[in-house]
């Protein structure tokens, strides 16, 4: 079979594979665990400067009870609502983010740190028509809120840097991979992959990004499969044509 068919064959198979990986389902299902803790762990830390006199256990104990009182589903609800929103705005009510830009831009439109406004105010009257909050704490909690907000803006915008950075490690990961594949060397090769598979993990799946990393694991796994053995079968000759 003529090898740029055959890549073309292989380019669609993985293009429609990736279609299962990379949606919005997938996408907000990750935003929504990586925003909710960068969230989480910017209240933990807001809430020992607000209430400097409390104790750690204290402290856990008002964190946990805004968790049984609805905190972590309203968090998830907002970054949901801040993500459908945004894309409304920017321009793709419809489909999933093309890059890391779209995703951080349609965060910041959604109003995301509104959201979490409401929710904190929503958690901390609910807590304390019931009495797991004293009037006292509450008071002092609203009249702080703003260090929340602006530790949870910090932390989301912290986020989004850690995304660029791991975006770039795998461009540099994906690129000294494909020159010791053609040298050869595939010691190299597995050495950038593994480092490649850790970058995967921390960054929101997107198309082109994820489309790449699948065509050089495909091609990884062929030669690793025949005892890096570089005399390249049609299958492999295809894949690398889809890394120039």
């Amino acid at each position: 079979m003529n090898s740029l068919i055959m890549s073309e064959d292989l380019e669609n198979n993985l293009v429609n594979n990736i279609s299962d990986l990379v949606n919005s389902e997938t996408q907000n299902g990750f935003l929504e665990t990586k925003l909710g803790q960068a969230i989480n762990c910017a209240v933990d830390v807001g809430l020992k400067t607000i209430l400097p006199d409390l104790i750690e256990d204290e402290i856990i104990e008002i964190k946990d009870t805004f968790i049984s009182q609805g905190f972590t589903e309203g968090i998830n609800k907002s970054i949901d609502t801040a993500i459908n929103l945004g894309k409304n705005v920017i321009g793709i009510a419809t489909g999933d983010f093309k890059n890391l830009s779209q995703v951080q831009n349609a965060i910041e439109k959604g109003g995301i740190i509104d959201g979490v406004s409401n929710v904190i105010d929503f958690v901390l009257d609910k807590t304390n028509k019931i009495g797991f909050l004293s009037d006292g704490v509450k008071n002092i909690i609203e009249g702080g809120k703003n260090i929340l907000l602006n530790n949870i803006s910090s932390n989301i915008k912290k986020e989004f840097k850690l995304e660029e950075n791991s975006i770039q490690n795998l461009s540099k990961y994906s690129d000294n991979w494909k020159k010791s594949f053609q040298k050869e060397d595939f010691k190299s090769m597995e050495k950038e992959y593994s480092k490649m598979e850790k970058e995967l993990k921390k960054i929101v799946p997107l198309e082109e990004m994820i489309l790449k990393a699948r065509v050089i694991e495909n091609l990884h796994t062929l030669i690793k499969n025949n005892g890096g053995n570089f005399n390249l079968s049609d299958e492999q000759i295809a894949l690398s044509e889809l890394l120039k």
